[in-house]
């Protein structure tokens, strides 16, 4: 069975954010990555102002929630607005599920990032709904569900 989160995203303050999160919620982040660390393959090359923000970070909830976020703008989000920088993340416990989850929600709306492996690893896609809504589908073989 999928799980499903909050994913945030910010401009440039991320970062600060998540610590002001962390010390509400407690806990400690699980993984936080910057974008300075993608692979140079992965795509454009970041300009060295956005170096040091953040490409991704998680922050443990409860047993079965997890806050995730990163850094956009620029050419990541030219059309970031705050109050509608959020996504529904949802972590298929299938590859199949995560194509069936992705060619569903998908339908009527707009891919912005069709499914297929990524560098960090997943089976990963993004897109809007026909209700304008974010979505962000993964499937990791190697992650317990």
């Amino acid at each position: 069975m999928a799980t499903v989160n909050a994913y945030l995203t910010f401009n440039g303050n991320c970062e600060e954010a998540f610590s002001f999160y962390k010390t509400n919620f407690g806990g400690e982040f699980t993984y936080i990555g910057r974008f300075k660390d993608m692979p140079a393959d992965a795509g454009k090359p970041v300009p060295a102002g956005d170096q040091e923000k953040i490409m991704h970070v998680c922050l443990p909830i409860s047993k079965e929630t997890m806050l995730m976020g990163s850094d956009t703008g620029g050419e990541w989000a030219p059309s970031f607005t705050q109050g509608n920088n959020f996504s529904i993340s949802i972590h298929a416990s299938t590859k199949e599920e995560a194509d069936k989850l992705f060619g569903g929600l998908s339908s009527g709306g707009r891919v912005t990032m069709p499914m297929n492996k990524t560098f960090w690893g997943d089976y990963f896609g993004m897109f809007t709904d026909k209700f304008g809504i974010n979505w962000m589908i993964s499937f990791n073989e190697g992650q317990p569900s």
